[in-house]
């Protein structure tokens, strides 16, 4: 069913779920984003002495028996089981009774930018000590598939609706939640559990950032190296988890006393169509992606409170996305707070895009800003307050993600306070 001829239907956010470098819980994740603690440290996962980078943001203690059985856990890549404890999170907390649910007209759009990297290495491992391919897991190839987690968590809950995976890089969640709204906009679904999810920590994933000179190699300093808009930065730090998001159409929401943490209100998508991997000069793309979202949401730029910026700790991108917000928001730049979380969870590629709309979120239900650690060394091309190293108090209505990926891929959510629960 569309209702491309009515008013387009309302999506309100009613549960939430996260794994991250700083929290397994959504709950744990938000107080540890407002401390400014940081999840960095030495790479635990496997041996990274020869490599140019020995840090990361993991996940710790993580255990999938919480929330599946041990043969599911054998079936399922690192960043299923992250999907999955973020889905069985989310669900608890929307507080749905599933049984009275039509399962036809619950989606699930929950993407990853890469896919199962552990089931790759480890499979290349079998084929190399065995000398051969017959040893090869018949499960390789659902393990890895970046749409398996999609699959998995619509298979547990029996989601029946528009089921499937976004890839767009580190832009990967963000598209997903923008998918999402808009199926429930257009009445094709009434719930949508969405967002993102990765496990990059692998010897491939640590190398193949290295070859490009991505990454901080701040190997001394673990906790110092994602440093967002500050002019000692050196690259990101790899990070590690899972987001999810329930959507729901808000009278379906009503009707069955849902508390709703804040409502999606526009979306903006575009692309640089300028390099793969560095972002449009002056951050024109970006600058595109936020105009759209405020004009899907009849949202003036002075109407903004908060932006989580996609802000990765590189030279280009902060510098970019700082020019491409002073272009969107004019005087009322240095009026916003931008902050970036990735200073803390490092950056979780496919995965950030649903953890920062979590933050969103948050805000603007708690009216609270989490800080940009490790902002010590102001970059004068980066010139706005980005809440250096403590949280700020204040009413937060309406709040902006912005998630950008290699290939030139960027997409900004607009999120708004709603007063009725």
């Amino acid at each position: 069913m569309s209702t491309s001829n009515h008013k387009p239907r309302r999506a309100v956010v009613t549960g939430l779920g996260a794994v991250t470098p700083i929290g397994q819980t959504a709950e744990e994740f938000w107080k540890n984003a407002l401390a400014g603690k940081s999840g960095a440290g030495p790479i635990t996962q496997f041996n990274a002495t020869q490599y140019d980078t020995k840090i990361a943001c993991e996940v710790k203690r993580f255990d999938p028996l919480n929330f599946m059985d041990k043969k599911s856990v054998n079936r399922m890549d690192l960043f299923t089981q992250y999907a999955m404890a973020v889905a069985e999170m989310a669900v608890k907390d929307s507080r749905m009774n599933l049984e009275k649910e039509d399962r036809e007209r619950i989606g699930v759009i929950f993407g990853s930018g890469i896919g199962g990297m552990w089931t790759w290495h480890k499979q290349m491992q079998t084929i190399h000590e065995t000398g051969g391919p017959h040893r090869i897991s018949p499960f390789f190839v659902p393990m890895m598939i970046a749409d398996i987690a999609a699959g998995h968590i619509s298979m547990r809950y029996g989601a029946k609706g528009p089921n499937y995976a976004t890839t767009s890089a580190c832009a990967t969640s963000g598209h997903a939640i923008a998918d999402a709204f808009m199926l429930i906009q257009r009445g094709n679904a009434d719930v949508m559990f969405t967002g993102g999810s990765e496990a990059a920590i692998t010897p491939m994933g640590i190398g193949g950032f290295n070859a490009m000179k991505a990454l901080s190699t701040r190997n001394d300093e673990p906790e110092k190296a994602s440093r967002p808009f500050d002019a000692q930065r050196d690259g990101f730090v790899m990070g590690e988890g899972a987001g999810m998001i329930i959507l729901e159409e808000i009278e379906h929401a009503r009707k069955r006393g849902a508390r709703m943490y804040g409502e999606v209100i526009g979306i903006g998508m575009t692309a640089d169509a300028y390099h793969i991997t560095q972002p449009a000069p002056g951050g024109e793309g970006a600058i595109r992606s936020m105009r759209l979202a405020l004009k899907d949401a009849g949202v003036q730029p002075e109407e903004v409170d908060y932006i989580n910026a996609h802000g990765t700790s590189t030279l280009f991108n902060d510098r970019s996305e700082t020019q491409a917000i002073k272009a969107v928001f004019g005087k009322h730049a240095y009026k916003l707070h931008v902050s970036s979380t990735k200073s803390m969870t490092g950056h979780m590629l496919g995965a950030a895009g649903a953890v920062e709309a979590i933050i969103c979120i948050l805000s603007m239900y708690h009216d609270q800003v989490p800080p940009t650690i490790n902002y010590d060394f102001p970059d004068p091309e980066c010139d706005l307050n980005y809440v250096p190293n403590q949280l700020i108090s204040k009413t937060v209505n309406i709040a902006l993600s912005n998630t950008f990926g290699f290939g030139g891929h960027n997409a900004s959510l607009l999120f708004k306070k709603l007063r009725e629960n």
